[in-house]
């Protein structure tokens, strides 16, 4: 009983201390830090959360602003900010050769869809944030005519050209003007720039692409609101960071329009998001137009395996015939 006692004087007087000054979990024994409610410091050790896969974490109920995992899935840290998933991702880079328009590479952090289940990044190529508005200029980023890569023309205020490339790469890093059919910026024209992870010239880091028309309507049908507000209010937070015109290069729409290119091709066209104030529709335009490129990050399907088979009870149906393909044949 006596013992009983002094543990229980001991925590009145431990509990305090322990709740107001914080946690330490370290080698040295030495207080935590003032601004940490919890402080871990190790010199060979490292802090471990929870791992899970992605139908793991989606199916955690109603989680916590801030709440941390690793995804198995993606092999990615992630953050939950309340409108979605947020993704922290390591060893990922741009193309080689690819030109910044600020002085930094656009920073890569993902954002998931909950309604659909997509992966995205969270910010325009060549912004500097996620939107915070749909007039949020720090959002707007690059405007890439379509199929090109990150050569410099992409820059908002970059130099202009009247001459159409003759191949995928253009000598100088200008921005094409095309007045004339099929106003595209290469002649003759390319259809298969920018086709997957792998495509020529996708300006995206590696693992991510341009999505294809589907797959940005797939997104456009999750929003409360098919126009500019349902994008902003949307996990991909979708500014208005207009376009630039195929006929002179000048900046138009300007936190009146998103124009969000897609991979897809229509004909001498390509598809694109074309997002207003009263409306969102997914169209077809000529390439030369400049426009905005958010990247949706290609994740494989999960490679399943055989644990074992007992062919003494499998049930063939259908006829094996030496020298011939199955056709119908099941076990």
């Amino acid at each position: 009983m006596k013992t009983l006692f002094k543990i229980y004087v001991l925590l009145q007087f431990i509990s305090p201390y322990a709740f107001s000054q914080g946690v330490g979990v370290n080698e040295t024994g030495k207080a935590p830090h003032s601004s940490a409610i919890l402080d871990a410091s190790s010199s060979n050790k490292g802090f471990l959360p929870p791992r899970m896969t992605e139908a793991q974490r989606n199916s955690i109920t109603s989680p916590a602003l801030g709440l941390v995992i690793f995804n198995t899935s993606s092999n990615c840290l992630n953050i939950y900010v309340g409108s979605g998933w947020n993704e922290i991702c390591g060893n990922i880079s741009f193309p080689a050769g690819s030109i910044n328009c600020t002085t930094l590479p656009t920073t890569i952090v993902d954002v998931v869809n909950p309604t659909t289940g997509k992966t995205w990044m969270d910010r325009n190529l060549g912004a500097t944030r996620a939107a915070t508005s749909s007039s949020d200029v720090n959002s707007y980023g690059d405007l890439f005519q379509w199929g090109r890569s990150a050569d410099g023309h992409q820059c908002r205020i970059s130099s202009t050209s009247s001459t159409l490339s003759s191949t995928d790469q253009p000598e100088q890093g200008r921005f094409i003007i095309s007045p004339n059919t099929p106003w595209d910026w290469r002649s003759p024209q390319n259809s298969n720039l920018w086709q997957g992870v792998n495509g020529v010239n996708n300006p995206c880091p590696s693992g991510y692409r341009l999505p294809t028309d589907a797959e940005s309507n797939t997104e456009r049908l999750s929003w409360n609101t098919s126009n500019s507000a349902g994008a902003i209010s949307s996990p991909l937070k979708l500014s208005m960071a207009g376009y630039r015109d195929r006929n002179n290069a000048s900046l138009s729409d300007l936190g009146f329009s998103g124009f969000y290119w897609s991979s897809s091709v229509d004909g001498s066209a390509s598809r694109r998001l074309y997002v207003l104030s009263n409306n969102a529709q997914i169209m077809s335009s000529n390439r030369s137009f400049g426009g905005s490129v958010r990247c949706f990050k290609e994740i494989p399907p999960l490679q399943g395996s055989i644990i074992a088979l007992n062919c003494n009870s499998a049930t063939p149906t259908g006829t094996l015939t030496q020298g011939l393909p199955a056709n119908e044949v099941i076990s």
